[in-house]
């Protein structure tokens, strides 16, 4: 737990550097990129290939590029649509997702998640009712895009990992993840990304160094190592503690106009559908 504890207060400063510094003046997918690069350079000297068998290194790197590539280009297109605490506000689904893939993978299927689902969007139009813009609803679908492919990861790398023997080093083997993440964030950028607009000033280029080394390389790395050594339910809690931290960041340092009344109320609603969510799943198990 206090793996994860500790990446949640690191990448609670993320959502706003990247939304103040970075977002709509440099390229999204040159930031992808060279965060991914710069993670990737911090565990490839410590890579051992040997230590993996072919088909667990390519699920290894298949994770990376769900968990990270994918779910990255996701969230940079969303900062370009939404507020920071927009953002943080409808990341709150992702425990959501790690049960809807938890019941895919046992050929489940539970009506009440849909449910809880209808609930926080109910809270998403709350908090910008006045200005439901097609850029709101499309940030909004865009977010869940990332929330989906974070759940992803975060399950896949639980059951890869449980395979895997306990005296293997995690810390010689995770640059498979980071590789995996290289190779959906370079293409991108060069099919996709705008070489105009690459940082021009030193903050610019130390926010990214920041968020490659630290918050991508160290953090990835550490909450997937927290991941597979707490429950499914303390996961699903740790997932969203980032959002109240993140919030409190960013509108103490830097948004402090936001429309408080307005998105603590669309805040509850959609956390409210989280907390049916988590009486719903312990009643289950309870019963089972």
């Amino acid at each position: 737990m206090g793996y994860l504890v500790g990446v949640t207060a690191l990448w609670a400063f993320s959502f706003s550097l990247i939304g103040v510094y970075l977002a709509g003046q440099v390229d999204s997918y040159f930031a992808v990129m060279t965060r991914i690069t710069l993670a990737t350079l911090v565990f490839l000297p410590l890579l051992r290939p040997r230590l993996l068998r072919g088909r667990q290194r390519l699920a290894l790197m298949a994770l990376g590029a769900v968990q990270l590539g994918v779910m990255y280009i996701f969230s940079y297109q969303a900062f370009l649509l939404l507020s920071v605490p927009e953002m943080l506000l409808f990341t709150v689904l992702t425990p959501l997702y790690i049960a809807l893939l938890d019941d895919a993978l046992f050929k489940r299927f539970t009506p009440f998640h849909l449910l809880t689902a209808a609930l926080a969007v109910c809270g998403a139009v709350v908090i910008r009712y006045e200005g439901l813009t097609d850029d709101y609803w499309l940030g909004f679908l865009v977010v869940q895009g990332a929330n989906l492919c974070f759940a992803l990861g975060q399950v896949g790398y639980r059951r890869l990992s449980a395979g895997l023997p306990d005296s293997l080093p995690r810390l010689s083997v995770f640059g498979w993840f980071y590789l995996g993440a290289l190779a959906v964030a370079v293409p991108a950028f060069l099919i996709l990304g705008d070489a105009a607009e690459l940082p021009t000033t030193g903050v610019q280029w130390g926010v990214l160094a920041w968020l490659g080394l630290v918050a991508s390389g160290v953090g990835y790395f550490l909450w997937n190592l927290g991941a597979v050594r707490v429950d499914a339910g303390a996961l699903a809690i740790m997932n969203n503690a980032l959002v109240p931290a993140g919030l409190l960041v960013n509108l103490l340092i830097w948004n402090q106009d936001a429309d408080l009344p307005r998105l603590l109320l669309g805040g509850v609603i959609i956390i409210a559908s989280l907390a049916l969510n988590d009486w719903w799943q312990r009643r289950v198990w309870q019963t089972a």
